[in-house]
């Protein structure tokens, strides 16, 4: 499979710069594999496709506030600060990416704050953008990580063009994110109001919640034309032997077992046995996933609409079939869907 085969057109306007004011009232297009079959809907519509005993599943991962912006020492140049992962609690040191990289050295400072309040030394280069800070702080930990999350703003995509907004802390986060350390929103859940996931239980649907504490990764481009080069980053994933247990009984009685996400669809098939049962998982996964590939534990699959080209799209065709995925994503643009992370819904069945 070749990555030429994922660039379509889409046009800028049709990229959601914001979320519609009700969670649940995004549109979603219903995609039947067996017929071929394409619905328009309204996502609180997605409760008409679920009976009793059939499975959710979550990606309950919280996004932390990842962008911040520094000034150098000396020059006082502004630099982004990109936040991916705290690397040591004791000794404040983060692996981050810099923005513009090329002034940022080993031995360099960067001062954070209207009052400088934080500094952070750069003690290590790891790639070409990322380095590895560690941040001077006097205080407790506790008192570290409030200073750095108020200095921190919501880590929006660069897809969508414009500055973050009050309203982004609670709209780029999920109602159930419980487990922090993603630097992106699971997008697919974000869909999900209060009053939803209670229609949904009421009607008997179980909820199972896996973590995957989702990467800059799923906005990397892909630069190589032969897919089975391209290496995806590691994220780091959870499943409890409780949540693999709702799994389970749902594949065993037939039932849909359904990927709320990529992330989700992911983590699943990064911990499955020979029999198609989900096992308890704490570690982390960089399979990449894309047409052709046999899917292995769940029956359907709620996504939003990516972006031409990205990896998220090729999972999804892999789930749906590359031709019915890309024709759905051709009704899309015609009829006018949001894309991206804010954007509309996508079920397939």
């Amino acid at each position: 499979m070749k990555l030429s085969k994922f660039k379509y057109k889409l046009p800028d306007e049709l990229i959601a710069l914001h979320p519609v004011p009700n969670r649940d009232e995004s549109r979603l297009m219903v995609v039947n594999r067996a017929t071929g079959k394409i619905e328009h809907k309204i996502f609180k519509d997605i409760i008409d496709y679920f009976e009793v005993d059939d499975v959710m599943v979550f990606n309950d991962t919280k996004v932390f506030p990842a962008r911040l912006y520094g000034n150098k020492e000396k020059t006082g140049a502004e630099i982004e600060v990109f936040l991916l992962r705290e690397l040591n609690q004791e000794q404040r040191l983060w692996d981050v990416l810099v923005d513009p990289a090329r002034k940022i050295r080993i031995g360099n400072k960067l001062y954070f704050g209207d009052d400088d309040s934080l500094v952070a030394e750069v003690i290590d280069n790891t790639t070409s953008r990322g380095r590895t800070l560690r941040f001077l702080y006097d205080g407790s930990y506790e008192e570290f990580k409030k200073t750095l999350y108020s200095l921190g703003e919501t880590p929006l995509p660069k897809f969508i063009k414009r500055e973050v907004e009050p309203e982004d802390s609670e709209r780029y986060q999920t109602i159930f994110a419980r487990n922090e350390g993603a630097v992106a929103a699971p997008t697919a859940g974000l869909h999900f109001s209060r009053e939803l996931l209670k229609r949904l239980e009421i009607k008997g649907t179980h909820f199972s919640y896996v973590t995957l504490h989702v990467g800059l990764g799923n906005f990397r481009t892909v630069d190589v034309e032969d897919l089975t080069k391209h290496k995806m980053d590691s994220e780091q994933i959870i499943i409890t032997a409780k949540d693999a247990d709702i799994i389970n009984n749902g594949k065993d009685k037939k039932k849909k077992v359904c990927a709320v996400g990529t992330t989700v669809m992911r983590t699943l098939e990064s911990s499955v046995s020979t029999y198609g049962h989900v096992k308890p998982y704490e570690g982390w996964t960089n399979k990449f996933i894309f047409p052709a590939y046999d899917f292995q534990v769940a029956n359907c699959m709620i996504s939003n609409f990516h972006l031409p080209l990205s990896t998220l799209l090729m999972m999804v065709a892999a789930f749906g079939g590359y031709d019915l995925v890309m024709k759905a994503y051709k009704t899309a643009v015609k009829e006018k869907y949001r894309f991206g992370t804010y954007g509309d819904a996508m079920l397939i069945i």
